[in-house]
């Protein structure tokens, strides 16, 4: 882990706390989106669309992984719940409503969080540069 967290560090060394935080909360948000493939498209599009670092970004998606993983199950219990937890009769179609209702899940419990995460980042960040200035 000690050399990710030295990447990212390098990568992020003068950058304003503002954007550490929106990079940081969007890079985690979109590295647990729950199928598989998606968040490299979804962090690259993050960052042209933001203006963010890329390479910092692909790297807490990859960070993120194993917490994609971990979710995965929840997210779609969770989005099974929200859409009534229809059922499919094909195999093809359980793994698609699977996915949609992970998705769904995903977009209804950690979009809010990132959000909050930013926020409490931010609050954090800034304290750090303002002591360190002092």
């Amino acid at each position: 882990m000690r050399p990710w967290a030295a990447r990212l560090q390098a990568a992020v060394a003068g950058v304003p706390p503002e954007q550490v935080a929106l990079l940081v909360s969007v890079g985690l948000v979109l590295g647990v989106f729950p199928i598989p493939g998606c968040p490299t498209a979804l962090c690259l599009l993050a960052a042209v669309t933001l203006r963010l670092n890329a390479a910092a970004l692909q790297l807490l998606n990859n960070v993120s992984t194993p917490l994609q993983l971990v979710l995965l199950l929840p997210l779609e219990r969770v989005g099974a719940c929200l859409w009534g937890g229809a059922a499919s009769s094909s195999i093809a179609g359980k793994i698609g409503l699977a996915g949609m209702h992970a998705a769904a899940g995903w977009a209804c419990v950690c979009v809010p969080a990132g959000v909050a995460l930013y926020f409490a980042l931010l609050h954090g960040f800034r304290q750090v540069v303002t002591e360190a200035a002092e």
